[in-house]
């Protein structure tokens, strides 16, 4: 018996997220005395796909086939099933993703498991299989107890940090049984988000508000974020005056996220903004209005004029 981690890819490239989750599942896997088998699915270079051997993984599963690059969750949930029923994994692990949601639901059917998603401790083990969840937007945690005989654990990103050694994992074909009704939806065409960091990855995210006042201001924004090595983010009303891309929009309505370090510039803190962020380790908030609802959720504020503080804040993180 294995623990088995579905590992997602882009553009052939292992998810920090799924590296994470791959290191959960290794320590899974040692509290069961057992192996981690990671599972990649679609075209990927041997040597990357054996990076997972670093963060636990004794080997890697390999499915190449080219109908698999489009992250189908139907027939991704069919090859995951079939994997754990060769590897005899009753532990299967992935990272918690808009694919893996997808994906995870449908293989909790087809193998009658136990799903647990936003997992953010390894599991308790001594009385029976319970795990810590984040509930409520990050507001509150709850303990489930998986009693199947197939437990499926989604993990939240950046909760886990995952230690990297040296050791590359041996790859192995796996060929799994497709057919035409893995098939009967398709993906025709995906829309990706652009920049040198990609926001649901990032560990660190420096995000604006109306407080900006116009696009024409975001560079400011930009080169922190660039100093930072961070992903930029805004806040709903700035997506509906297309300020800003739609999917830079964090919050209720957006994308949520759970970086290290988020940094709000000119965003009040409304509810439905908190309730994508506040999973944040660490929470700045720069605004000039010191009765900004925001900084009762903040752990550091600073209370100022963006347009003074984000070119001052630029030039000490560039040592200048």
């Amino acid at each position: 018996m294995s623990v088995l981690v579905f590992v997602e890819l882009d553009e052939g490239a292992l998810k920090k997220s799924s590296l994470e989750a791959v290191y959960y599942g290794s320590q899974v896997a040692e509290q069961l005395g057992t192996t981690t088998s990671a599972l990649v699915l679609g075209e990927a270079a041997p040597d990357e796909l054996a990076k997972a051997g670093r963060f636990g993984a004794g080997k890697v599963l390999h499915a190449a086939d080219a109908r698999l690059n489009d992250g189908n969750p139907m027939a991704y949930a069919g090859v995951v099933a079939e994997a754990a029923g060769r590897e005899g994994a009753k532990v299967i692990v992935l990272a918690k993703s808009s694919l893996g949601d997808a994906m995870a639901a449908r293989l909790a059917g087809k193998l009658k498991a136990g799903l647990a998603a936003n997992v953010t401790d390894l599991p308790d083990l001594s009385n029976g299989f319970r795990v810590k969840r984040s509930i409520f937007t990050g507001k509150a945690f709850a303990f489930t107890e998986l009693t199947a005989e197939t437990k499926i654990l989604a993990i939240r990103k950046n909760t886990i940090t995952p230690e990297e050694t040296e050791a590359d994992a041996p790859v192995e074909s796996f060929q799994p049984t497709l057919n035409d009704a893995d098939f009967a939806v398709r993906v025709t065409g995906t829309e990706k988000a652009t920049g040198e960091v990609l926001l649901p990855e990032a560990d660190i995210v420096v995000s604006g508000g109306r407080g900006m006042k116009g696009p024409e201001n975001w560079a400011m924004l930009e080169n922190l974020a660039h100093a930072l090595h961070a992903a930029t983010a805004c806040s709903k009303p700035v997506s509906d005056l297309d300020w800003r891309p739609h999917h830079e929009h964090v919050g209720q309505t957006g994308i949520k996220i759970s970086p290290n370090l988020y940094i709000a510039c000119g965003i009040s803190g409304a509810i439905q903004h908190l309730a994508g962020v506040n999973s944040s380790k660490v929470i700045v908030v720069i605004n000039k209005d010191p009765e900004a609802p925001f900084f009762k959720s903040a752990d550091y504020g600073i209370v100022g004029d963006l347009f003074d503080v984000l070119p001052r804040l630029t030039k000490a993180v560039e040592g200048k």
